[in-house]
Parts: structure tokens; sequence; C-alpha cells
């Protein structure tokens, strides 16, 4: 593979699902001869594929996965998995203009759908002797379906732009039909050694087959891993994340169109803070590696491909201020306990719990007699919780309810009195504060509210500290 200064770019499930959009616009455009290449696509499945194979990723609605670890011998994977094949089939016959090219698509479902359906059944019959577990191939079994979208995805856009005369290259991580065992980057080197970035236009599979098991680390991360990696990998100028939007100051729907910025520009930090808050730009592994490698992030909106969009990179902050405000639904874990003054594993007792229910935090605080954490799950699995804290700590009080947190996020907020400013704000419109919380670091602050106050409380907060503040904040920078 040639090493002269290229791109890499990653392109989502929702942005692919309009993908003869992309070809005039992010993927050929303008572009002419050598300006088509020094580039690599990174694809996800089209939009609602992956939900099919696994399960809806809102809704919980099983997909094939769901259905084939829970089967009751009633094969109800099969049908799905029949459903997934016609899914691929409307989606391709809706992008493929050319009747040979829906064909080759149509025999490349069918290959890998005929395929995953005999490896299915396999398992099964393997498992029914006893010796062996279904329980225990899981994970693979996740992975093979969720790959199955990712090629289709690369195959057909490959299709597409070879059509329209772009020298595009399917580049098939998936690990199909590979009996080879290999790492994360021994895959990527196999597929993309002996690709020519001066003359061929890669597309590759978000999805990579490899001994480390995406998913299983990652779940339904995997491709920005992917992509990060193949960045890092190939010594990219820049990782591009193309989305259906420009990484704004708030939600448009909350505050109004008018009223949000484009951020334009921040750093890893903002980032971080963001993956937190449940709004990834990146999924934080991702942006390790790309902060790693010192490969700046660019995050466009794909279907304006002559807008900058916002870099992301460790530069800090011109001036101070606020870039961005947004909410997170969350439980707030209270154990308040009278003998807590003085004693030491109170909190240690409550992470491994947590640790054993798979629940993340969001944010914790703690005085003399009460540590509250501030964590992303769902009520009925924090009832769990309390219950075994209750169990460990019979004299403690422990509580739970439904809050959310509304966050301003910032490079440098230093000398901004942000805080005082969105408790004053919230004052004035009526927001109940439950609490408020800022860090040494001064990258971001934490206002918990009643969960039915999310909204309004971003569009106060927004309009007191970057509607407001953001213009004597730009008009000092000048």
């Amino acid at each position: 593979m040639t090493h002269q200064k290229h791109t890499v770019e990653k392109i989502g499930g929702t942005s692919m699902s309009r993908l003869r959009e992309l070809r005039d616009t992010l993927l050929i455009g303008g572009r002419q001869d050598a300006a088509l290449y020094h580039r690599i696509f990174v694809v996800s499945a089209f939009g609602g594929i992956t939900n099919l194979l696994l399960e809806h990723k809102k809704s919980g609605q099983p997909g094939v996965y769901a259905l084939f670890a829970n089967d009751d011998n009633d094969h109800g994977w099969l049908d799905a998995l029949s459903m997934v094949a016609a899914g691929m089939a409307d989606v391709h016959n809706g992008v493929l203009g050319n009747a040979a090219d829906r064909l080759m698509a149509d025999e490349f479902v069918r290959e890998r759908i005929e395929g995953a359906r005999s490896c299915l059944f396999d398992l099964q019959r393997l498992c029914s002797y006893g010796h062996f577990r279904l329980s225990d191939h899981m994970g693979v079994t996740r992975e093979l379906l969720s790959g199955l979208g990712e090629a289709h995805s690369a195959f057909v856009a490959t299709l597409l732009l070879q059509r329209a005369g772009v020298n595009a290259r399917f580049v098939d991580l998936s690990g199909w039909r590979d009996d080879r065992e290999c790492t994360l980057q021994e895959r990527i080197a196999r597929g993309l050694d002996s690709v020519d970035l001066a003359t061929e236009l890669p597309i590759v599979t978000g999805y990579a087959q490899c001994s480390e098991g995406l998913m299983q680390e990652y779940d339904r991360g995997y491709s920005e891993v992917t992509f990060s990696k193949i960045a890092a990998y190939t010594g990219a100028a820049e990782a591009i994340i193309h989305k259906e939007f420009h990484l704004s100051s708030a939600d448009p729907a909350l505050v109004g169109g008018a009223h949000v910025r484009k951020l334009g520009h921040t750093n890893y930090d903002v980032a971080d803070q963001l993956s937190n808050m449940g709004m990834e730009a990146i999924h934080p592994n991702a942006a390790k590696t790309l902060r790693q490698a010192d490969i700046p992030l660019r995050v466009t909106n794909a279907f304006e491909p002559d807008d900058p969009g916002t870099l992301i990179d460790d530069q800090p902050a011109a001036v101070p201020a606020v870039e961005i405000v947004t909410s997170l639904d969350v439980v707030a874990l209270e154990l308040f306990e009278q003998d807590m003054v003085g004693v030491k594993g109170y909190d240690a007792t409550t992470l491994e719990v947590l640790r054993r229910h798979n629940v993340r935090i969001v944010s914790k605080s703690s005085n003399a007699n009460t540590i509250t954490h501030y964590l992303e799950t769902s009520l009925k699995t924090a009832r769990r919780v309390v219950n075994e804290l209750e169990q460990a700590y019979p004299s403690a009080q422990v509580s739970v309810r439904a809050l959310a947190i509304v966050s301003a996020i910032g490079r440098d907020l230093t000398g901004l009195q942000a805080l005082g400013r969105g408790l004053s704000a919230f004052d004035q419109a009526g927001i109940d504060v439950i609490a408020a919380h800022q860090t040494p670091r001064n990258v971001d602050i934490q206002f918990a509210v009643p969960r039915k106050s999310a909204e309004a409380a971003v569009a106060v907060l927004h309009g007191a500290l970057l509607e407001d503040h953001g213009q004597a904040s730009e008009a000092k920078a000048a």
C-alpha cells in the first residue's frame, strides 16, 4: 500500500442508506482523476440492517441473534434471517441502477445468508449432543451475524462506485470463510497492504474479525474502533467521521435551529465528556487510538461536503468558552449511612455491586455520610443494586430516583462563572436543581434536574451560557 498522506473516513449506517446522494456529493461529487483517491472509506451496515441481524438498538425487539440465542425449537431465527435477506435486497435494489449490479448484489446476499444459515444449523446440531454448550459460542455467533451487514454495504458501495467509473475496491475484513487466526492489526494489514491508494478507493467493512473479539469488547461500537485502528496503522493525515448533522452546541430540536452553532474546533477532552454524556462524537477507545497516534479527527455533515465540519485535536482553547450543552437521563443511587464517617470501604462495595450488574457510572458525589452515584441504567436494574446494598449495609438508607444530568462542556471554562450563571438561569426559569458539580479541570459542569425538566433545562442553559455569553467571548477573542 502506498503511504502518501491520505485520509481515513467513516460513514455511519443512516448516511449509508442515502448512498446515491453520497456518491454525488462526498464520494465523487466534483472530483476527477487523482482527486478521487488517497482516501479509505470504512462503512457501517445500511440503516436498520444490524437491528434485524442482532436486536433493535432502542426498542430491544429481537433480531436473528436474539431469536437464535433463545430458540425453543420453533426456529424463529430462520424467518428473521429471511427478513434480513429481503431487507438487504430492498436496500441494494433501491441503490443500484444497473441490472447486472443488482444481480451481483443479490448473489452476494444469497451466498452470505445461506452460509450463515448453514453455520447456525450446524451449531445447533453440535450443541444438541450435550458436550457442547450453545452459550459458549454466542459471542462468535454475534460477530458472524453482525459482519454480514457491513460486508453487504461495502460490496454494494463498491459496485455503485465502479459503475460510476471509480476504481473502487471491496475490502472485506469480516473473515468470511477465512480459517486463519489473526489479530486486528494483522487483519487490517492483510486487507490493505496490497492497495494502491493513488489509484484505488478502498471501501472497507466496519466490522473486522480478529482474535481480540471486537464485539465482546465494544459491542456495536466496533466500527469506530476498526476505523481508528486503520487510521493509526496507515498513518493517516486525518480521520473523518461523516454524520447526518454537524456537531453543534446543542440539539436544534430543543433550542431551535437559529440558536445552535457548529462547534468548528474542539479537542479530545470535550469528545471524552460527550461520550460520558451518551453523545458520542466517537467511541472513547477509538478516540484514544487516534489521540495516541497524533491523528486529528474531523466530524462533518456527510451531505455538506464543502463544509469543513468540526476538527477535534489536542489544541487548547484560544479563549475560555462553553462549547456544547447536552443532557442524559440517569438514575441517582443514594446511600446514606450515619456510621460512614471515618470508615473505609463503603464506596468500594458499591462499585463492586455496580460492576456485577454492568452499570455505568456517569458521575458521583459524596459527603461525610452519603454517597450518590448517577447511573446510566434502568430503574429495574437500579433496584436490584439497592437490594444488594441493603443486604451489605442493613442500617443504611438506600434509595433511587429518576433524574437527568444537564451538562455544559468546553475545552476551558475558567473564569466564566458558568456554574453560578447556570444556577441563576434555572432559578429564573423555575427549574429545580437537585445537585450541581464542577471539577477543578474546568471542562464540564453538571446539573442534576428532574427528568421531566431535562429538555427545558438544556434550552435554558444554552441560552444563558452560549447565546448570551458566547457573543461576549467572541468579542473578547477578536
